[in-house]
């Protein structure tokens, strides 16, 4: 960083655009990256709510619509305007985006401009459920403030680092070579938990992990040395895991008969594939795992029993990419706060050695496998939107980008 950008105080801000909510973070822009306000507005679809709090938990704003007065781009605006309200005359280096699909060509974070957009645009096919709600923003803010840097940091950089093979397909190489291949995903929070690894166990940091994103979206990562060598997810985010609402790996054959024999369109498949499937699909109930806990239906345990069961599965898949299993890392919403599915997880996963110390579990512990086990169970909460300012951060190091104001 130039003596300039570390003396002067300044703040660097990030977006997250999820296809309903738009979550933010202002950071200071120093070394440290000390967080100043964190929020997010939710339900856009149906009734937006705001609520930003400061890096105490304090709530300082929290404001509500009625549905239909806020869209994506209102949403966009809104944080605009609560960032102003909150920095005052503090200027503002540089925003950082999430952005789901980078393709081959951008495996590293970088300065978007509109020939970039309409670059990114073009995954759109491949995220249809991300792509276009993270872009979206970043045109808001271009047409509002044109001088303020944006980074676009990618969600499948992260698994450039896989060997060919993991991410080929058996499929003519003629397609592969057009970009039909395996580029994982949620690489943000595989690389902030490979960062705090470093930080927290060194020595395992450098050892052969799986982590474990369980949330609405859900995936595994084959780790070694900090580094992505197989994942779950594939050509597109609904590959891999059983998720919220997504299927996860389903048999291409099932598509072409629901095609054939069903007559479903091909937009038919994608609704079926990304919004109906999953735990919601399989219990009918809801895709959230704390209604199903909650609830003492059938059709909730069956959904929790093959959440799990594909979890299990693909432990036991990329193990066996990595020789061999050290640790085993949860994180996300469900990886994070649902204690029974990690208690079901690893005690399915004893034929591996792993042994799970349940009172640790429990209590909320960071460390919940057992002295005796044969491999370190660690939960470590994941935080993509710092990993995005700390990518900012970078790429403005390098470049001495003026700072501007959100005015």
């Amino acid at each position: 960083m130039t003596d300039d950008l570390a003396r002067e105080p300044a703040s660097i801000a990030v977006l997250n655009a999820g296809s309903s909510s738009l979550k933010f973070a202002l950071y200071g822009a120093n070394e440290r990256q000390d967080l100043m306000f964190r929020g997010q507005i939710e339900r856009i679809s149906s009734s937006p709510r705001l609520k930003v709090v400061d890096a105490n938990g304090t709530t300082v704003d929290e404001r509500e619509w009625r549905q239909g007065e806020l869209d994506h781009d209102g949403a966009t605006r809104e944080v605009l305007a609560t960032g102003r309200r909150l920095l005052g005359d503090m200027p503002v280096r540089a925003v950082g985006h999430r952005v789901v699909h980078g393709g081959m060509r951008f495996s590293a974070p970088t300065f978007v401009d509109a020939a970039i957009l309409d670059e990114l645009e073009q995954f759109v096919p491949l995220a249809p459920l991300h792509q276009p709600h993270n872009l979206r923003p970043i045109r808001v803010i271009a047409e509002a403030l044109p001088t303020l840097p944006q980074i676009a940091c990618f969600d499948t950089a992260f698994h450039r680092s896989q060997p060919v093979l993991a991410q080929s397909f058996a499929l003519p190489r003629a397609l592969t070579e057009g970009g039909v291949r395996r580029y994982g995903f949620h690489g943000l929070s595989y690389e902030f938990i490979a960062s705090r690894l470093r930080e927290l166990a060194p020595e395992l940091a450098r050892r052969r992990l799986i982590i474990a994103h369980l949330g609405n979206g859900a995936s595994l990562c084959a780790a070694l040395d900090g580094r992505s060598v197989a994942s779950t997810m594939g050509f597109t985010a609904v590959d891999g895991l059983m998720m919220g609402t997504r299927s996860g790996a389903i048999d291409p054959g099932v598509i072409l008969y629901l095609m054939d024999q069903k007559g479903l369109s091909t937009r038919d498949v994608e609704a079926l594939l990304y919004t109906q499937s999953g735990l919601l699909g399989v219990s009918g109930i809801s895709s959230d795992m704390r209604t199903l806990r909650a609830s003492d239906r059938q059709e909730a345990r069956e959904a929790i029993d093959l959440f799990v069961y594909r979890i299990v599965r693909e432990i036991g898949s990329l193990a066996a990419s990595l020789g061999g299993l050290d640790g085993l890392v949860f994180t996300g919403g469900i990886g994070e706060n649902d204690v029974q599915t990690r208690a079901e997880v690893v005690a399915q996963c004893r034929w591996l050695g792993f042994e799970l110390d349940a009172k640790r579990n429990e209590t909320g512990q960071q460390l919940i496998s057992t002295a005796q086990s044969a491999g370190t169970v660690l939960v470590i909460a994941t935080d993509e939107e710092r990993m995005i300012a700390r990518h900012t951060m970078d790429l403005l190091s390098d470049t001495g980008a003026p700072s501007s104001q959100l005015t």
